[in-house]
């Protein structure tokens, strides 16, 4: 068997798809993507598929390391993100030829079914708690948001007080019996982190995300310190050398991301290593349903697995949402708040072909928002 084709989907509303197929009639599909650079990645991944087209495809450690270090320049988000849509493919193709779920290749599942999260509240978020009460009346035990919009370097009282207040009226919206994770998103700065995060433990969060940006990670261990609430990071770490120091550092959750960070290959690695350190693992996937699925067979394989973010009605999906390229979409159908082990070959999924390539005749240009304080300076979003 070979890799006869490797072809490339721009979909609304920012995702990347690629899909590969053997010259035996098997299809697997990929979703190698870093939003607002979707283009870019898609450049990549026709360079890298040159070495697989004609290679036979079920070799994929082999066919991972080759990918990852037969270049002199290595790593980084489009070559990583550009390897994690190939390598989802080339496991969807094994779990065909082998008729068995992902899952089953990685040793087999630890688990019946999984957890997941949906966001709430927007980038700049409002009206939380009718919103935290909406996805809790749709069934969901937990909801992420973000603590803010433009914060300055240094916080005013009514800019901490406001961040808590938020998350105060969506535990008041959910209980206690739910769960609010905090995403910091790289907006907070160090200073203001260490100031939230004591005043926000009362709230009981699950954690609270990316409290500073990945190149500050030197900064984490006192973050860490001063926090009585579990920090989580990884969204933007590519690689298992990259979560290391973060892991050094105390981290309580590992977040890589299974269509940035080398595909289910390196999140299964990550995964490991993370256990090693006594760190659960919280896929990060605000992204669409090929990387949701991919990230769900790691999922169900990892001891040390928490919770799966999901990309359902969150705030980036216009013109198109995650239900919406699958033949199948009960495979997502989320049951108090959890999603059921996937039986099907691959992936566990049936990618609507017609639907995405009658998309990709419109595709896309998103791009990330780009934000200003005040005063006109530059603003993380």
């Amino acid at each position: 068997m070979k890799i006869d084709r490797i072809e490339t989907f721009l979909v609304p509303p920012r995702w990347l798809f690629c899909r590969v197929e053997t010259d035996e009639g098997h299809v697997g599909w990929g979703e190698p993507v870093v939003e607002g650079r979707a283009a870019t990645v898609r450049t990549a991944v026709t360079e890298l598929g040159e070495y697989l087209v004609g290679r036979d495809p079920l070799p994929i450690e082999d066919h991972w390391q080759v990918l990852t270090k037969g270049g002199f320049y290595r790593g980084g988000p489009v070559l990583s993100s550009a390897v994690a849509g190939l390598d989802q493919a080339l496991w969807d193709i094994a779990g065909q030829v082998r008729g068995a779920p992902v899952h089953e290749l990685l040793g087999g599942p630890v688990r019946d079914q999984v957890r997941v999260y949906g966001w709430i509240g927007g980038d700049d978020p409002s009206e939380v708690g009718e919103a935290a009460a909406a996805q809790a009346e749709a069934g969901l035990t937990a909801v992420k948001m973000n603590a803010c919009g433009r914060l300055p370097h240094i916080a005013s009282k009514s800019e901490l007080d406001a961040v808590v207040a938020r998350v105060a009226s969506v535990r008041e919206a959910l209980g206690d019996e739910r769960d609010v994770a905090i995403d910091f998103h790289g907006r907070v700065s160090a200073a203001a982190a260490r100031q939230l995060l004591p005043r926000l433990a009362p709230l009981s969060p699950l954690f609270v995300e990316e409290p500073v940006l990945p190149e500050h990670r030197h900064l984490l261990s006192s973050i860490v310190a001063c926090s009585p609430v579990p920090i989580a990071t990884g969204e933007r770490l590519y690689h298992r050398s990259d979560f290391l120091p973060a892991l050094e550092a105390g981290i309580a959750v590992a977040q890589p991301d299974v269509s940035h960070a080398g595909g289910i290959s390196e999140l299964r690695r990550i995964a490991a290593l993370a256990e090693v350190w006594n760190v659960a693992l919280a896929p990060h996937c605000p992204l669409g349903p090929i990387s949701l699925a991919a990230s769900l067979q790691v999922a169900f394989a990892t001891p040390n697995f928490l919770i799966q973010e999901q990309s359902l009605g969150i705030h980036y999906n216009e013109r198109a949402d995650l239900l919406d390229y699958l033949v199948d979409t009960e495979v997502f159908s989320f049951a108090d708040g959890h999603v059921a082990r996937p039986t099907r070959p691959g992936l566990g999924i049936t990618i609507d072909e017609a639907a995405v390539r009658a998309a990709a005749e419109h595709g896309h240009a998103w791009r990330s928002p780009v934000w200003r304080h005040p005063d006109g300076s530059f603003a993380e979003w």
